[in-house]
């Protein structure tokens, strides 16, 4: 056997067991990206939407890599706004939001986008562990492999 065809089998072999190895943590952002991409792990101000407890642990992990919830401070009043003088101009308060952020866009289709894109990565890895589960000639090492890239993640969260 050439150099080269054992250098491409040993390459072809090691990108096999490091995508089983991954897979399980691919799923796992592509669900929990995808889910971020549309607020659905937070609350909004002014919305009587509240996140499933799971849903928001599940981004925290994926955004922080912790499950833990930070407590979040209660958010300051307002201060009353001052009466100006007739010979002063009046300043406007900025926005509760950023002072950048531009009013008015359209966000749907970029998170459409992303939702896609999410959708598109989630496809393509559970199929990629079907082929290589179906077509793989050490099917205990391809269980092992897999079991430790889900095994693995969740023994971290231990520490």
């Amino acid at each position: 056997m050439s150099l080269s065809h054992h250098f491409l089998r040993t390459t072809r072999t090691v990108h096999l067991y490091l995508g089983i190895f991954t897979a399980p943590m691919l799923l796992f952002f592509a669900i929990t990206g995808g889910l971020q991409s549309f607020g659905l792990h937070e609350t909004s101000r002014g919305s009587s939407y509240a996140p499933p407890a799971w849903l928001a642990s599940m981004a925290q992990l994926h955004k922080k890599q912790t499950t833990v919830m930070p407590l979040r401070r209660a958010r300051p009043p307002e201060a009353p706004i001052a009466v100006a003088k007739p010979d002063v101009p009046t300043v406007k308060p900025l926005p509760a939001g950023r002072a950048d952020a531009k009013p008015g866009k359209n966000l749907l289709p970029m998170k459409t986008f992303f939702g896609l894109v999410a959708l598109g990565l989630l496809t393509s890895v559970s199929s990629g562990l079907y082929m290589a589960w179906r077509y793989s000639r050490k099917p205990r090492l391809f269980g092992a492999v897999l079991f430790a890239g889900i095994s693995v993640p969740l023994l971290l969260q231990l520490f």
